[in-house]
């Protein structure tokens, strides 16, 4: 069940209990349900809870010693020089950067005709294009195949935790490993091969202002020590915000179109509130607080599928959660997938329903809706990410009509986000016609 969907692992008692106690391969587990419990390990005795070895081997290929993965003082250190290149106040930036990818993304498919066509590969490559064009004002064009093989190979073949991942000690070398390491130095060779592109582009822009992610981090200092990145963390740094940019924005609006081609009532309503709306390049960050109905709609589909579907910590000393004895050792599991389908949290879970993020409707706890974490190792990106699920989701349906080409019978897949379990095909029907 673990290899072919992690998602089914857990029964109906998870989305009613609080706290469910259980073991793993000899390992104590729990399962943290209860809001003031997972306020206690993600914000009270954060530095108690680590990643674990399987988490860090299969994520470490990517990202290296990168923000995601760092622990301690070195976490501390990449937190203060990353998070003022990802304030609310250089969003106008970035956001230039991800309608004027998505305009040319609605030419393309505007282009296409009333076919129909798989949306996820379409939403994939639009997420890579904005990824690359925000972080290093890159058309990638000349680096989107290579990149986007490199991910489909390490989904395929190195994403997923094997048995020797979960039984073998941080450190020791697992059949999958090898393969990782070989994985790791063509990613390395890549990220190179773009930094340098990008570094090569200097000379011809006279203008100091910052262009671009690269910019905004190459320019950051700790304020603590005056540090900023090396060139190898700055290199684990980009990687992290592509991966994070990249899959997890494509997981999210693929999901908001899926449901929005089963409820057409809710996509022709967003259509109405993003067409009376300025959305080009120069208005859209004037504009993005007035879509409130497309950001609740993108709320909503985040709350039923979360692309990180699980949060998992390990005890490194004795601690008590709720009552409960944690030993050192014990694998601590926070699952965002069960948190926003728990019924203690919400009224008629399994229903999609958007007015539960509108004006008036009762603000959910950060520790019960947390599609991007939460406490202090909450996504460094997550304003970005929302503000680009919302422009993208807002600027294609003001411009197509989705539906089904089709069965729309899909199952929520967990990998390494929360995928369908089949390719869906959609038809787009252009708005202006």
């Amino acid at each position: 069940m673990l290899r072919r969907n992690p998602l089914e692992l857990w029964g109906a008692p998870a989305y009613r209990e609080l706290i469910l106690p259980g073991s793993f391969l000899g390992s104590k587990q729990l399962l943290l349900n209860d809001p003031a419990a997972i306020r206690h390990v993600l914000l009270g005795n954060h530095e108690n809870y680590v990643r674990g070895a399987p988490t860090r081997r299969v994520l470490q290929p990517v990202l290296g010693e990168g923000l995601f993965l760092a622990e301690g003082e070195a976490w501390r250190h990449q937190r203060r020089v990353i998070a003022p290149a990802l304030a609310p106040r250089v969003l106008p930036i970035l956001v230039r950067h991800i309608v004027s990818v998505t305009q040319s993304a609605e030419q393309e498919l505007a282009s296409r005709g009333a076919g129909s066509f798989e949306l996820m590969p379409v939403l994939q490559r639009l997420t890579l294009d904005i990824a690359g064009q925000s972080m290093f004002s890159l058309e990638m064009g000349r680096f989107g195949d290579a990149l986007r093989g490199l991910l489909v190979r390490y989904a395929r073949d190195y994403a997923k935790v094997g048995l020797f991942d979960m039984l073998l000690p941080d450190g020791w070398t697992t059949p999958l490993d090898r393969g990782r390491a070989s994985f790791r130095a063509d990613w390395l060779a890549l990220m190179d091969r773009i930094i340098a592109a990008r570094t090569e582009q200097d000379a011809a822009v006279p203008d100091d202002a910052p262009r671009d992610l690269f910019d905004l981090l190459r320019q950051a200092r700790d304020p603590e020590t005056g540090q900023g990145f090396s060139h190898e963390l700055m290199r684990d740094e980009v990687s992290t915000l592509i991966l994070a940019g990249h899959e997890t924005t494509a997981v999210s609006l693929f999901w908001a179109c899926y449901a929005a081609a089963r409820l057409p009532e809710y996509q022709d309503a967003i259509a109405a509130e993003a067409s009376a709306l300025d959305l080009s390049p120069d208005g859209a960050a004037s504009a993005l607080p007035k879509l409130k109905l497309t950001r609740a709609f993108l709320d909503e589909a985040l709350r039923l599928y979360p692309p990180a579907y699980l949060i998992v910590r390990q005890a490194k000393e004795a601690d008590t959660i709720a009552g409960h004895q944690v030993d050192p050792g014990t694998v601590v599991t926070i699952s965002p997938w069960i948190l926003h389908r728990h019924e203690s949290h919400w009224t008629d879970p399994d229903r999609f329903d958007s007015s539960r993020f509108l004006a008036g409707a009762p603000v959910p706890d950060r520790m019960v809706y947390m599609p991007f974490g939460a406490g202090p190792r909450i996504c460094v990106g997550a304003q970005f990410a929302l503000a680009e699920g919302t422009l993208v989701l807002a600027r294609l349906l003001a411009r197509f009509r989705l539906s089904f080409a089709g069965s729309s019978t899909v199952v929520p897949r967990g990998l390494v986000t929360t995928q369908p379990d089949r390719a869906v095909r959609f038809r787009l029907t252009d708005r202006r016609s």
